[in-house]
C-alpha cells in the first residue's frame, strides 16, 4: 500500500460510541461535546450528537461557523468568551458563552438585540485553575448586571479546571462550584445549570465524589480519545475507544545510520540542544510528517517494535530496527495521536482527513 500524504483517519463509531459510552455512564448530567480539538470538524460533530450529546463546544468562532454552514442545528455553545468585537458573530453562530467580563455581556447584550434573539450565557468563575473566570466574590455583582441586559439569559454557573494550572476535580473545588450556583439561584429566584468542567470531572463525578448538582459537563478529549485527561489513562469503569483517531504518514527514506550524529551539535531547528543514545548503527525510516503538522512526542506507533526518536519541521525520524522486514518507501507507518498531537494534526493544513464508519 502506498501513501500520498499524511493522513488522519477518524472512526466515527468509535467517536459514537465513546459519547454514547459517557452519555449512558453519566445519567442526569447533560453532555456538551467539545468538537475544539477536531477544529469544529462536522463529522465528528455529527458522530457526538448521534451519540446522546445535547450540545457541542467550540473555542474558535471559524469552527463553530464550520459547524453551521454544514447544517448543524444543535446549541453550540462558546467555551472561550467572544471579544466584543465579535459580539454579532458569536450571536450568529452560537447560542451560549462562557463569560466572566461584564463588556463582553453588553456587548453580547447588544449583539442579540440587533439580531433580534436572547442568547444564554454561563458565568463562568474561578475555582482555582487560574485560567479564566471571576473571582467567587465577584459573582453575585456580575449576576446583578447581567440580570439588567434586555436580551441575555444567565443559564448557569460553570468552571473550568485542569487546562492551566493542572488542578484535578475534587470534593472542595466541586463543593465551591455547587454552594456558588445555589446562592446564584437564590439571588436570581430560579434553577439555574451547574456546568462542573470538562473530561478530568468524570471519574469523581461517576464516583459520587462531586455534588449531585451538577447536572452539566463540557467533554472533548473523553470523546475523542478515550482517557481522562489529568492523566492520558483510561477512565475507570469505562471501556471507551482509545483509537478512534490514527494518523499514518509515509516513509520517505529508509537506510541504515548511525544512532549518534557526527561532528559538534548545537542547537536544533527549533532552538533545542538535543540529546541521542548511542545504539550503534541502526535501521532508520524518515515519515514526510513534522512538527509543523504534529507534536511527534504524543505519537504512538501501533506497532509497538517502532521508536520515535525525534522530527524536524518536515521529518520525522523512527527507529526501525526490530521491524522484521524494512518499510517500503511511500508504505505508510500508523501512529495514535496523543491531545496535542491531535490538536495539532487537525489544524495542520498539510494532513489529510478521512472518515470510515460513519
Amino acid at each position: 500500500m502506498q501513501l500520498a500524504q499524511a493522513t488522519v483517519t477518524v472512526d466515527l463509531s468509535k467517536i459514537e460510541d465513546n459519547a454514547r459510552i459517557l452519555v449512558e455512564a453519566l445519567p442526569g448530567v447533560a453532555i456538551v461535546g467539545v468538537t475544539k480539538v477536531t477544529c469544529g470538524t462536522p463529522e465528528i460533530a455529527l458522530a457526538m450528537l448521534a451519540g446522546g450529546v445535547t450540545g457541542l463546544g467550540e473555542s474558535r468562532l471559524e469552527n463553530a461557523a464550520r459547524l453551521r454552514d454544514a447544517g448543524v442545528t444543535a446549541p453550540v455553545w462558546l467555551v472561550r468568551a467572544p471579544s466584543p468585537a465579535t459580539a454579532d458573530e458569536a450571536v450568529r453562530v452560537s447560542d451560549v458563552s462562557m463569560v466572566s467580563e461584564i463588556a463582553i455581556v453588553e456587548a453580547l447584550d447588544a449583539a442579540a438585540g440587533r439580531a433580534g434573539r436572547r442568547y444564554g450565557i454561563v458565568a463562568i468563575v474561578d475555582i482555582g485553575d487560574l485560567r479564566e473566570g471571576m473571582m467567587p466574590g465577584e459573582l453575585p455583582g456580575f449576576l446583578d448586571h447581567v440580570a439588567t441586559c434586555e436580551h441575555i439569559d444567565i443559564l448557569g454557573i460553570g468552571a473550568s479546571l485542569t487546562c492551566y494550572g493542572a488542578i484535578v476535580p475534587d470534593e472542595s473545588n466541586l463543593a465551591l462550584l455547587a454552594a456558588l450556583a445555589a446562592e446564584a439561584e437564590v439571588q436570581l429566584g430560579r434553577t439555574l445549570l451547574v456546568s462542573g468542567g470538562s473530561s478530568t470531572s468524570i471519574a469523581p463525578v461517576m464516583a459520587g465524589r462531586g455534588p449531585a448538582t451538577i447536572d452539566n459537563l463540557r467533554l472533548g478529549e473523553a470523546i475523542v480519545l478515550g482517557v481522562d485527561p489529568a492523566t492520558r489513562e483510561p477512565i475507570p469503569g469505562l471501556d471507551l475507544h482509545r483509537d478512534a483517531v490514527t494518523v499514518s504518514a509515509p516513509v520517505i527514506e529508509c537506510k541504515v545510520k548511525p544512532s549518534m550524529p557526527i561532528g559538534t551539535c548545537a542547537q536544533d531547528a527549533f532552538g533545542n540542544v538535543p540529546s541521542f543514545e548511542d545504539r550503534g548503527d541502526c535501521r532508520r525510516a524518515i515519515c514526510a510528517i513534522g512538527r509543523q503538522d504534529v507534536v511527534p512526542e504524543q505519537l504512538v506507533p501501533v506497532d509497538p517494535r517502532i521508536i520515535v526518536l525525534g522530527a524536524s519541521s518536515d521529518h520525522l525520524v523512527l527507529d526501525v530496527e526490530d521491524l522484521p522486514v524494512p518499510p517500503a518507501i511511500g508504505e505508510p507507518i500508523a501512529f495514535v495521536p496523543g491531545y496535542s498531537a491531535t490538536l495539532a494534526l487537525f489544524t495542520s493544513l498539510y494532513v489529510a482527513k478521512e472518515f470510515i464508519n460513519g
